[in-house]
């Protein structure tokens, strides 16, 4: 299955078993956390889109539906730990254990680690799971190892792995749950700020829950309460699904963290808006940040257009943009091509570029197992790319925000050096007074001479979203 179909299919498990048979067996909410494992593991599904689609064709109670969101991303926050607990239970190495029972196991372990299911429950659970979906010869393998489990602690088994850590940095990464290379990175991404000590609050951070952050869109909609302290257009949600405050908004109102919203208010708020300008969102699913910013251009009169290289994701900002009263084409292009096609254009442009998404770990956990080192140099390039493009489709004088949901050096400042190295069209000017003068409390942003922004789970309350403002200018002008 390409990356592409993820989240529209899953896994077949249950070898012949159709879903109310093993239903009968396993209870709802671990069949849907687990359900939700297997694709993310077999498929490259995203959670938090297949996740929610499960708990309504289930047609989970409330009650149900927390307990298999918990059990969901619980799991996939702390994978890396219970694969070195599961190993040693084993007594054999994660490759010999056969992916759909290892899917069970993981979420067995978080059970009994994790939460207040009792330790039987959690095991018989676990035990009917792995029948179901291998057989009652992978069941026995399944109890034995979960039982081993159970003798332990999570203290203890924190020790037990941890006694097998060849450097510091492997055994944060069992206790914080996140690959070496991803600690290392955020460790130089702080260190450039001069906070390496913030590390561990980091990690903290990115293992609990966000809290729920709505955006009011201007012109359509006012925050309710309670505010949330920088964004003019953020507020809380306390309780209950947000689904239905959406909905009584007829989509005027809508989950989007707080430091994604920051980050298309600076690009709206960079320069005076003139009646007739061009805007363009060049990567713009799943299109909340394109919902926001055609919200500011329809009240200044400027023209949105958006573009989305995936059709599926470009349906998501056709949707995304259907409540709003205004036209805002979308392009379905790669957005090197579209920039390239239309020099010279736009006043202002958002590369929202796909990156490793390690800035979000709180809201897709599944995102520090699923990247590699390797595939930071294939996201640079293709960030440059994106980002020389949309400076070609400036018209001298616009703006082009160069954004991404990762602090990974390489992703952010060392993607803008190297533009502004090979380019002699392009100023950067400061994201940081840009920020500091819309937020509506004062915001701890660190010290720098290029100004760009980096916010933090653990200072803002935000996702990890960077933000960069280049201005073009005339040529040899700079």
């Amino acid at each position: 299955m390409s990356r592409g179909d993820s989240g529209r299919q899953r896994p077949r498990s249950g070898q012949g078993q159709n879903r109310s048979e093993r239903e009968r067996r396993v209870q709802p909410a671990r069949q849907v956390a687990y359900d939700v494992l297997r694709a993310v593991s077999a498929s490259d599904a995203y959670a938090n889109l297949l996740l929610p689609t499960l708990i309504a064709e289930t047609g989970l109670t409330p009650q149900d539906a927390g307990l298999a969101t918990e059990l969901t991303y619980g799991t996939l926050r702390r994978r890396g730990t219970y694969d070195a607990i599961i190993a040693e239970a084993a007594g054999r190495p994660l490759a010999d254990i056969d992916p759909a029972v290892l899917d069970a196991l993981r979420l067995g372990a978080h059970q009994l680690l994790a939460t207040r299911v009792a330790d039987h429950a959690a095991v018989n659970e676990t035990v009917n799971l792995v029948s179901a979906v291998a057989g009652r010869g992978a069941s026995g393998f399944a109890n034995a190892v979960m039982r081993r489990i159970s003798r332990e602690t999570p203290e203890q088994w924190q020790e037990i792995i941890e006694s097998h850590a060849r450097s510091d940095d492997e055994r944060l990464a069992l206790r914080t749950a996140h690959p070496v290379w991803v600690i290392r990175a955020l460790r130089r991404s702080l260190a450039a700020e001069g906070r390496a000590d913030e590390l561990e609050a980091l990690l903290e951070a990115d293992n609990v829950s966000p809290d729920v952050t709505l955006v009011a869109l201007p012109g359509l909609a006012e925050p309710g309460e309670p505010r949330r302290p920088y964004a003019p257009t953020a507020f809380g949600w306390q309780g209950g699904d947000p689904r239905e405050a959406v909905a009584a908004a007829d989509g005027r109102v809508r989950v989007q963290d707080e430091g994604s919203q920051l980050v298309a208010l600076a690009l709206a708020g960079a320069a005076p808006a003139r009646e007739g300008e061009r805007w363009l969102d060049l990567c713009a699913g799943p299109g909340g940040k394109t919902a926001l910013l055609a919200a500011i251009a329809r009240a200044r009169g400027a023209q949105l257009e958006a573009n989305e290289v995936i059709p599926a994701r470009a349906g998501l900002v056709r949707n995304a943009l259907r409540p709003l009263p205004v036209d805002v084409p979308v392009h379905v292009e790669d957005g090197r091509a579209l920039a390239h096609a239309m020099p010279d254009t736009f006043d202002r442009i958002l590369v929202d570029a796909p990156c490793t998404g390690l800035g979000a770990l709180r809201r897709r956990p599944e995102a520090r197992w699923r990247k590699s080192p390797a595939d930071v140099a294939e996201l640079v390039g293709l960030q440059t790319e994106l980002l020389d493009a949309a400076i070609d489709a400036l018209a001298p004088g616009g703006i082009v925000a160069y954004v991404t949901c990762s602090p990974h050096l390489a992703e952010t400042t060392g993607v803008v050096a190297e533009t502004l190295r090979s380019r002699d069209d392009v100023v950067q000017l400061d994201a940081r007074s840009v920020v500091t003068d819309l937020a509506e409390s004062p915001i701890d942003l660190a010290d720098g001479d290029d100004g760009h922004v980096q916010l933090w789970p653990h200072r803002h309350g935000t996702d990890a979203m960077f933000l960069a403002l280049l201005q073009r200018t005339p040529k040899g002008s700079s």
